[in-house]
């Protein structure tokens, strides 16, 4: 696993003890991988809200005869791993998805072991105060296996925020390789408060470009992320993104949060010969936001 970190003072400076109240990333290995060649993928990018979003509902309705890859947002971690109290001097978010453990909600440890899904997670921040054992970030769960892990820390905004990459490869049905970089990030929503409201906007951006710089030097690349963007497309984040990904298609653009708002997004760059479509989900299974599900199709 390796990692990428903004390379301003002022951000290490903040970034520093956001970290100091978290857990370490999580690597699980629960699936070997198909047995048989693909020439399709399913890739779903979903904000799950910390927990609330009924993942083994939603599997029920994607395809089983082909690897899946999720894209997850909100995703949150509890138990002895997170530092509990509280180091002093750390910094936390607060809390969301009310009292999970009284809900009986499954962590995504728990959830990817019961599923029987390859895990990647890092968290971004500490979901709660002090006396919280609970931290929250993005995930990527796979029933392929998940290689050349990378985290990315995005320029600080107003909550610490880290993006996760991973390599998956397989064999088409007539024998040739392929393999496909997938990341899952989530950006500020608001600015800090001495920026006001409208900053948020030009504070995403900045994130967005990070990331963008980040990735887009691999080959090909599928993006899921909740980009906050609340002017939707016409966002600065969104266009930032999307210049690296000159092979997405937008033909639903439905809101993706409570029906209102467009902040989450799909983003492919692919092969020669490769196409990919996606749609939002008709169901938001207990979320506030609705799953984006998307096909590539590898020849």
């Amino acid at each position: 696993m390796s990692w990428l970190t903004p390379s301003l003072a002022a951000d290490e400076a903040r970034l520093s003890r956001w970290r100091r109240a978290v857990g370490p990333p999580v690597v699980q290995r629960n699936a070997s991988g198909f047995a048989t060649p693909a020439d399709e993928l399913t890739v779903v990018s979903w904000n799950i809200a910390n927990g609330a979003g009924d993942l083994p509902a939603f599997l029920k309705t994607v395809p089983s005869d082909r690897p899946l890859i999720l894209l997850l947002q909100e995703a949150f971690r509890s138990g002895p791993d997170v530092p509990t109290p509280m180091e002093p001097g750390a910094f936390f978010a607060g809390r969301l998805g009310g009292s999970t453990a009284d809900a009986d909600v499954p962590d995504v440890e728990a959830l990817a072991a019961s599923l029987g899904f390859n895990l990647y997670y890092v968290p971004s921040m500490r979901n709660g105060g002090p006396s919280s054992d609970e931290d929250r970030g993005n995930a990527i769960l796979s029933t392929l296996p998940l290689e050349d892990l990378l985290a990315v820390e995005l320029p600080f905004e107003r909550q610490r925020r880290v993006a996760v990459a991973a390599t998956i490869r397989g064999v088409s049905s007539s024998g040739a390789p392929w393999n496909i970089r997938v990341v899952s990030a989530h950006l500020d929503g608001f600015a800090r408060a001495r920026y006001g409201w409208l900053g948020g906007e030009f504070s995403r951006a900045r994130q967005a470009r990070a990331l963008r710089e980040a990735i887009e030097r691999e080959g090909p690349v599928v993006l899921g992320a909740d980009l906050n963007t609340w002017f939707g497309f016409t966002e600065p984040a969104y266009s930032e993104t999307a210049l690296a990904f000159p092979d997405t298609r937008v033909t639903d653009m439905r809101a993706t949060f409570r029906s209102l708002l467009r902040l989450d997004h799909l983003f492919f760059r692919l092969d020669d010969g490769w196409r990919a479509e996606f749609h939002r989900g008709e169901e938001r299974f207990g979320s506030d936001h609705f799953p984006l599900v998307g096909t590539v199709h590898l020849r």
